[in-house]
C-alpha cells in the first residue's frame, strides 16, 4: 500500500522529527527547529507576523506545533513547503482522524478507558484520537501560513487548505447580536458537535468542596465558581489585585490581555483571608497562590490540575478546571438575579450567544421532576351516572 495511503488509515506514524522552542526574542518568542536544528524561517516569518499582530506568546507556541506537525509530513514525503497541494492536506487531515493521539495515553493503571462516560458526571472521556476542533485548527493554521506567504509573493498561488466561500459572505458583515447562521463546512472541515457547557449540580459540587484538604484549595474553589475567572487568570493574581471592600479582584483578561475587575463573594474573601492568615501574604508583586510543600514558589496550573485529579480519584468523577467557570456562569444565568447582558460582562464574553448556551437545561436537573412523574399513577377514567356501560364500550372501547 502506497505511504499516503497508510498514513490516511493511521498505520504508519508521522516521525517526531524536530521540535519547538522558546526563543529569547519578542517577535516571535517560540520557533520551529528542523531535524538538524536549523530554524525552519518560513515559519519564523509566519510566528513574527503573528507576534507583531499581538498574538499572545501562547497563540505562537500553539500555531508553532501545528506547523511542525505539518512539515513533519512533508518530510516524511519528501516535498518542499512551496510545493504542496491539497493532496498533502488531506493526507494530514486523515491521518488526524485515524491516528491515536500521544497527549490520551492513560499511564495510570485506574484511569478510565478513552472515550467512557464518567457515570456520576455525565462527562466523556476525551476519545484516542484527535478531537474534531483539533484537526479543524491544524487547518486553520496551515491556511494561514500560506495565506501569510502568498501575500508576502511566496509559495503556491492556490492555498493548498480548501475554504468555503459562502462562510466568508455569510460571517464577513455579521453582528455579534445576531445568530450564527447556519452555513457549509468547507472540504475537510470537521463536523464539531454542539453540546451545552456542563455545569457541576449543586449535590456534586458539594462533594467536590469537602474532598478539598487544605484552605487553600477551598478558598480556590469558592473564588473560582463566585468570579467565573479562567485558572490562568486567577493564578496570576497578587494581593495588589484583590479589592477587600469592592468584593472583587483584578485578572488579566485572557485574549484582550486587559486588567479587569470581576466580582467574588464574600465567603470566597473570607475563604482566601483564611488561607492568607494560615500561610502568610506574599511580597508585593508575587502571586497569591502558593504550594504548600518543598520550597517557596507559585502554584502552577499543572499543580491545580493535580488537586483536582485527587478529588475525582476520591468522587469517581472527572470533573475539569474549566468546568468551575461554567458553573459560576450556569449559576448567574439560572439565578434570577442577573440578566444576560450583565452575565456577559462578569464573564467577559465577546459575544452574547456565548452567554446565552448557559440557559440551557440540564438533564440531570429534570430527574427529580420525571422521578415524580413516573410515579404518579395514570389517572383513571370516570363517565357520567346514566350511561350504560355496554355503550361506553363499543364507543370509547374497553
Amino acid at each position: 500500500m502506497d505511504v499516503r495511503d497508510e498514513l490516511m488509515e493511521g498505520r504508519l506514524a508521522i516521525p517526531r522529527l524536530g521540535r519547538v522552542i522558546e526563543m529569547n526574542r519578542a517577535h516571535p518568542p517560540y520557533a520551529v527547529l528542523d531535524p538538524s536544528g536549523a530554524e525552519v524561517e518560513p515559519v519564523t516569518t509566519y510566528l513574527r507576523d503573528l507576534a507583531l499582530g499581538d498574538s499572545s506568546p501562547l497563540t505562537c507556541r500553539s500555531y508553532g506545533y501545528g506547523m511542525l506537525r505539518w512539515f513533519r509530513l512533508l518530510w516524511l514525503l519528501g516535498i518542499g513547503w512551496e510545493q504542496a497541494t491539497e493532496s498533502e492536506v488531506a493526507v494530514l487531515t486523515g491521518w488526524l482522524r485515524s491516528a491515536a493521539n500521544p497527549q490520551r495515553l492513560r499511564r495510570r493503571a485506574n484511569a478510565a478507558a478513552a472515550g467512557t462516560v464518567n457515570l456520576r458526571t455525565g462527562k466523556g472521556s476525551l476519545p484516542a484520537g484527535y478531537a474534531p476542533r483539533t484537526i479543524n485548527h491544524a487547518l486553520t493554521v496551515i491556511s494561514g501560513f500560506y495565506e501569510f506567504h502568498a501575500h508576502q509573493g511566496h509559495g503556491p498561488v492556490v492555498n493548498p487548505v480548501p475554504s468555503s466561500a459562502q462562510r466568508r459572505r455569510a460571517l464577513g458583515h455579521r453582528s455579534p447580536l445576531e445568530p450564527m447562521p447556519v452555513v457549509g463546512r468547507a472540504r475537510l472541515r470537521q463536523r464539531v458537535p454542539d453540546r451545552p457547557p456542563r455545569s457541576i449540580p449543586d449535590r456534586l459540587w458539594d462533594e467536590l468542596f469537602a474532598a478539598m484538604t487544605c484552605d487553600r484549595d477551598r478558598a480556590l474553589l469558592e473564588v473560582f465558581v463566585s468570579s467565573g475567572a479562567r485558572a490562568e487568570e486567577l493564578l496570576g493574581i497578587t494581593i495588589g489585585d484583590i479589592d477587600w471592600s469592592g468584593q472583587r479582584i483584578y485578572v488579566i483578561t485572557k485574549g484582550t490581555r486587559a486588567r479587569e475587575a470581576v466580582p467574588v463573594s464574600p465567603q470566597g474573601l473570607f475563604r482566601l483571608a483564611l488561607y492568607l492568615d494560615a500561610a502568610g501574604t506574599p511580597a508585593d508583586g508575587e502571586p497569591v497562590w502558593r504550594v504548600r510543600r518543598g520550597s517557596e514558589r507559585p502554584l502552577t496550573y499543572w499543580a491545580l490540575r493535580r488537586v483536582m485529579q485527587r478529588a475525582n480519584a476520591l468522587l469517581g468523577t472527572n470533573w475539569s478546571l474549566h468546568d468551575l467557570r461554567h458553573t459560576a456562569a450556569y449559576r448567574m444565568a439560572n439565578g434570577g438575579k442577573l440578566t444576560l447582558p450583565e452575565v456577559q460582562t462578569i464573564m467577559r464574553h465577546a459575544d452574547i450567544q456565548t452567554t446565552n448556551r448557559y440557559l440551557a437545561v440540564h438533564v440531570e436537573e429534570l430527574f427529580d421532576k420525571l422521578t415524580e412523574h413516573y410515579a404518579t399513577p395514570r389517572p383513571a377514567r370516570h363517565f357520567p351516572a346514566g350511561y350504560a356501560a355496554a355503550d361506553i364500550e363499543v364507543v370509547f372501547g374497553g
